[in-house]
């Protein structure tokens, strides 16, 4: 396994042990302390970008020489990264960009490496400059850091509104190719919020935004003087759903939402939080509420767990690929990409044990990943072992994680005992 030099990472395992040791005597060494813990937060990102790009080119390097294809150069660097710091591959490849950014802004890399800028401003800049040539990157640089103070004296918005302005200064068309790109990636996404709510948002050119906003809040103010007593955004946030689900009220959800939950709590009283996978735990007497709704159409299916780790039981197919139930029941039972600390969306389902190595197409070799990490995967000296219920992972550099797919429902607690329709068939998914 490659690693750093035995002395290197010891002296950073004694950093770490020292920090949780550490016990400031009055508030002024508070104040000290946390100015200092800020410039080491800032001068370890410093340290991260330079090994990032080290690592990378060593991995490139590897690629080349084991004969891959070049427009595969690269591919599964990221994802070692995102690994290493205990990441989602999304932000493993933002960090490996702006340590790339970071060899063409030097002065930014030194203040970051000396503590005096944050790792989220250096971002910012590399984002905000993303767009001009290698020269003008650099003279962007020097400018920021020949003001006043350095770059230790800019807070965020400055940081990202100097930078933006020096960029466009020098390349007024290389900004106007990146908002007409821009439109190109325009998109909608959902991801949980607490309290058993979900985040929709729309990336949206401006003025398409600005009117789909503007309708909102005009229809929310008509029904408000007409007396509706729900808040105005309460109006529009039920205005948007009925608008682009066709539905006459906002609670007649007519798609498919997988909700998760023992009989017990479906049929009696019990507390144990329902799952939507994908979204997490939600309280039983929501998803009570959420199934009995009269305007909602579903029906309910019984799917078995394991008694002992509440995981779902498997289901096999001659199939070579995963499609149908077998897809579903996988997705159902891993709800999230299993990568570790990924959390995106399953796209694709996965053999761990590849057909061509005799793996079968069956829940028991099956795993739910993102396209990310599905692809990153099949880079050079990636292997997996183990059963859809216990997968590791071996990178490149011979590291490996272990990834389970989360119990479904958590195991009953208290003094409760399990109801009889629980030891014979553990848990009852519904499909509403």
């Amino acid at each position: 396994m490659n690693s750093l030099p035995v002395t290197v990472t010891a002296d950073l395992r004694d950093v770490v042990t020292a920090l949780g040791r550490l016990s400031p005597g009055d508030d002024a060494d508070r104040i000290d302390a946390l100015r200092l813990l800020e410039e080491l937060k800032a001068a370890a990102a410093g340290a991260q970008a330079r090994i990032t790009v080290t690592l990378a080119d060593s991995q490139r390097a590897a690629q080349e020489a084991a004969g891959e294809p070049d427009r595969q150069h690269g591919r599964g660097i990221a994802a070692q990264v995102a690994l290493a710091r205990r990441e989602s591959p999304f932000r493993g490849a933002r960090h490996l960009g702006l340590a790339r950014a970071l060899v063409e802004l030097p002065r930014t890399a030194a203040a970051l490496s000396r503590g005096e800028l944050s790792e989220w401003r250096a971002t910012l800049m590399a984002r905000e400059t993303a767009c001009l040539s290698r020269e003008d990157r650099g003279v962007v640089d020097a400018e920021l850091a020949a003001r006043r103070g350095g770059l230790g004296s800019l807070g965020d918005r400055a940081v990202e509104q100097e930078t933006r302005r020096i960029a466009y200064r020098l390349d007024p068309h290389a900004f106007a190719r990146r908002a007409a790109k821009a439109e190109g990636d325009r998109r909608v996404t959902v991801r949980p919020a607490p309290d058993t709510m979900a985040l929709v948002t729309g990336l949206l050119p401006m003025r398409q935004g600005v009117a789909v906003y503007a309708a909102l809040t005009r229809h929310a103010d008509s029904l408000r003087s007409s007396g509706d007593e729900r808040s105005r955004g309460q109006i529009m946030a039920d205005t948007l759903v009925e608008r682009v689900t066709g539905q006459a009220t906002a609670s007649a959800v007519p798609i498919e939402v997988n909700v998760v939950m023992t009989d017990a709590a479906l049929l009696g009283d019990d507390s144990t939080p329902a799952q939507v996978p994908g979204f997490g735990p939600v309280p039983a007497p929501f998803a009570r509420h959420w199934l009995s709704d009269p305007e909602a159409a579903g029906f309910a299916r019984r799917l078995y767990t394991a008694p002992s780790s509440h995981q779902l039981v498997a289901m096999d197919s001659s199939r070579r690929g995963f499609a149908g139930g077998l897809r579903a029941f996988v997705g159902l039972r891993d709800q999230i990409c299993r990568t570790p600390w990924c959390d995106a969306p399953i796209r694709h389902i996965d053999h761990p044990r590849r057909v061509a190595d005799g793996g079968e197409t069956s829940a028991a070799n099956g795993q739910g990943l993102c396209e990310a990490c599905n692809q990153a995967k099949e880079a050079v000296g990636w292997s997996a072992r183990g059963s859809g219920t216990s997968v590791e992972t071996v990178t490149p550099t011979g590291h490996s994680y272990l990834s389970r797919p989360p119990p479904l429902v958590p195991p009953a607690t208290g003094d409760r005992p399990p109801s009889r329709m629980e030891l014979h068939f553990a848990d009852l998914i519904l499909v509403a």
